[in-house]
């Protein structure tokens, strides 16, 4: 599904929902850029910043994506951002839409450890963290970057404890104009700092 935006001789915006991320692009009469952002990332409650509709991530961070409103037509642009909302929604509660057992605190098969009721609605996925750690420390340098995937390690070791979450949510505040790349490389961190995994 696509939703192309054009300003004459200023800018054509080209929105395009694939999958499990939106592709962007947006080409003026001497540059273009692209950008490509995960679903699971995506707050699905945008903020109209006019002329924009903004969708923002799920954790502290500016807008990933900037719809300039009612464009092409309102009709288009409404269906669009409604499928939009409902896939980031569907993409997230897929893949981290599950409840914790409260009287489980085993790791399962699966790599997941549940935790007290009090601390988590959601378990941990182990394997997640894994993969988020591998691709962070394949795509992405710097000092801040480092004391995220310690962060990341310690949280790995220790699922059950709370403070961990904290560190890893104090190391995400640190590493600022990286926390696109994070997010976009590692997603699953983006749902270890939402408000109801945390």
């Amino acid at each position: 599904m696509k939703l192309i935006q054009k300003q004459f001789l200023k800018e054509v915006r080209e929105f395009e929902l694939k999958d499990d991320v939106v592709n962007f692009r947006v080409k003026t009469l001497f540059n273009e850029e692209k950008l490509t952002v995960v679903l699971t990332t995506l707050n699905p409650e945008p903020v109209v910043n006019k002329p924009f509709l903004e969708f923002h991530s799920r954790v502290k961070c500016g807008p990933l994506l900037s719809l300039r409103l009612d464009q092409p037509n309102p009709q288009t642009f409404n269906t669009f951002v409604s499928a939009l909302k409902q896939r980031a929604r569907e993409e997230y509660h897929a893949f981290a839409g599950f409840k914790a057992n409260p009287n489980d605190r085993r790791a399962t098969d699966s790599g997941e450890t549940s935790a007290n009721p009090d601390q988590r609605s959601k378990p941990i996925n182990l394997s997640s963290i894994d993969h988020s750690i591998q691709m962070i420390e394949q795509n992405i340098e710097g000092e801040a970057i480092d004391v995220l995937v310690a962060a990341l390690k310690a949280l790995r070791a220790t699922p059950e404890d709370r403070s961990c979450l904290g560190q890893l949510v104090t190391a995400f505040d640190a590493i600022e104009t990286q926390q696109g790349a994070v997010l976009t490389h590692a997603p699953y961190v983006g749902v270890l700092l939402t408000d109801d995994a945390i």
